[in-house]
C-alpha cells in the first residue's frame, strides 16, 4: 500500500511538471516528536494512538511492537483484579558503578515503575493467578538482584497459595552494572520453580519480543507451556556474537517465533490479540475441578 501511494505521488508530481508546467515545492511541516511511530517491519508511519488502541499491533502487517509492563497485565487480566505485590522492592548499587543510579532514575520515569518487574495476583476469565511482566523500558526489562528477588517471591507466592502462575518475559537479560549478583538470579528464580513444580502447580511461561540473555537462560525457558508472542526475538546471545563464538554460519531467523516453534523450544506461537483466550483455555484446562476459581 505504501509503495502504491509513493508511485501514484511521483506520478502527480510528474504530471504537474510536463502537462501544467507547475513545479512541485512543498512548506516543511512542524510534526510533533513521537506523533507517528515507524514500524520495524514494514516502515509504515503510524500514528500513536491508533498503535496504542491497537494493542501496539502494526494495522499494515501485524507487527507486535513491544509494550509496557502495565500495559500488558491490563490487556490481560479481568478489570480490577489485579492486586500488585512487593512494590517495595527496588534496585541498589552495591558494585558502585558510575551512573548506575541516575540510569535507575530513568528507567523509573519512563516505565513510571520502581523496578523492570510488575507483579501481583489477578483473575483471566474468573481464574485466580499469580502474574508478572518484565517491562523493556526499564533499562531493557534487564534482570538485576532487585528483579531476580521479585520474580523469586512471586514464585513463592504462588506455592504457598497454591496459584498458577503466568510470566511474561521482555528482557535483554541479565543486569551488567550488578554483576555476578544479577546472574546469581537465574539460579534462585530457577530453584524457586522446582518448588512450584514439586506442588504440581502450573506455569505458563511468555516469551515477548526481545527475550534474551539470562532470563532467556532461566525462568523465562523454564515453563511448563512455553508460548512465544508474535513477532518475538528469542536466544541467549546476539547473532553476531554466536557466529564469533562458534566460528559457524548461522541459520537464517534462527532467533524469530517460527524458529523456536520448529525446533521445539517452544509450544505455540500466539497473537496478541488472542493471548487472553488463550491463557483462558489453558488455565480451564488445568484446573483441578475443571471449574472457574471464584474465591
Amino acid at each position: 500500500m505504501n509503495d502504491f501511494l509513493e508511485q501514484r505521488k511521483k506520478r502527480l508530481e510528474e504530471f504537474k511538471k510536463t502537462v501544467r508546467k507547475k513545479e512541485v515545492t512543498y512548506k516543511p511541516i512542524d510534526i510533533p516528536e513521537g506523533l507517528f511511530i515507524k514500524c520495524e517491519q514494514c516502515g509504515a508511519a503510524i500514528y500513536e494512538k491508533t498503535l496504542q488502541i491497537g494493542h501496539y499491533i502494526c494495522p499494515f502487517c501485524d507487527f507486535h511492537f513491544r509494550m509496557n509492563a502495565t500495559s500488558r497485565i491490563e490487556l490481560i487480566a479481568d478489570e480490577g483484579s489485579f492486586e500488585n505485590l512487593f512494590d517495595d522492592i527496588e534496585s541498589l548499587n552495591p558494585l558502585g558503578i558510575e551512573s548506575y543510579e541516575n540510569k535507575i532514575n530513568i528507567g523509573k520515569a519512563l516505565s513510571k515503575l520502581n523496578e523492570a518487574f510488575l507483579c501481583g495476583t489477578s483473575k483471566i476469565v474468573g481464574i485466580k493467578v499469580a502474574i508478572g511482566a518484565l517491562d523493556s523500558t526499564f533499562m531493557m526489562g534487564s534482570m538485576g538482584s532487585a528483579v531476580g528477588e521479585k520474580v523469586t517471591r512471586l514464585i513463592e507466592y504462588a506455592t504457598k497459595h497454591k496459584l498458577p502462575l503466568v510470566i511474561f518475559s521482555a528482557s535483554g537479560g541479565a543486569r551488567m552494572q550488578e554483576g555476578i549478583y544479577s546472574l546469581m538470579q537465574m539460579a534462585k528464580t530457577s530453584a524457586a520453580l522446582v518448588k512450584h513444580d514439586a506442588e504440581k502447580l502450573l506455569y505458563i511461561s511468555v516469551l515477548t519480543n526481545p527475550t534474551t540473555g539470562g532470563v532467556a537462560a532461566s525462568f523465562a525457558s523454564l515453563g511448563d507451556i512455553m508460548i512465544a508472542e508474535k513477532s518475538s526475538l528469542i536466544g541467549f546471545a546476539g547473532a553476531r556474537v554466536i557466529k564469533q563464538t562458534i566460528r559457524q554460519e548461522l541459520p537464517d531467523g534462527f532467533q524469530t517465533d517460527a524458529f523456536q516453534l520448529s525446533h521445539g523450544q517452544v509450544d505455540m506461537i500466539v497473537h496478541r490479540s488472542d493471548m487472553r483466550k488463550t491463557l483462558y483455555n489453558l488455565l480451564k484446562l488445568h484446573q483441578k475441578d475443571g471449574h472457574d476459581d471464584e474465591k
